[in-house]
């Protein structure tokens, strides 16, 4: 579930939390509504199809162990991988900075449908 908030520096947020209660991520400041929905959207469209890379070190084992340990995972080259189809984007992708210098969450760069989101 994500759950929207204003934090204390009165910045909206939104947070994720599993089904337990347990809070998995929180969001970067948004400086209103649409933007924190439209970071809700772009967080739904990307986190599955998220490749993951183990940059864990290996942790040498202390004595002798009753089971053998674990193969690290390697990571598959994108090219190795099945080709999925692109999901369908609701919004507009929104520029990291435009050339003034303004970041992309501005009103000026947040896209409308993306108010349609939040639950009343």
């Amino acid at each position: 579930m994500f759950e929207l908030f204003i934090d204390e520096d009165t910045s909206f947020r939104f947070r994720l939390k599993a089904p337990d209660g347990t809070v998995v991520a929180v969001s970067r400041s948004f400086p209103d509504k649409p933007a924190a929905v439209c970071g809700i959207s772009d967080v739904r469209e990307y986190a599955g199809m998220g490749l993951i890379t183990d940059l864990c070190p290996e942790v040498p084992l202390r004595g002798p162990s009753p089971t053998p340990p674990v193969p690290v995972a390697r990571q598959t080259s994108p090219s190795a991988m099945p080709q999925l189809p692109a999901p369908t984007r609701h919004h507009n992708p929104l520029p990291q900075r435009d050339r003034t210098g303004r970041p992309w969450h501005t009103p000026a760069y947040v896209d409308a449908s993306c108010t349609d989101l939040v639950e009343a």
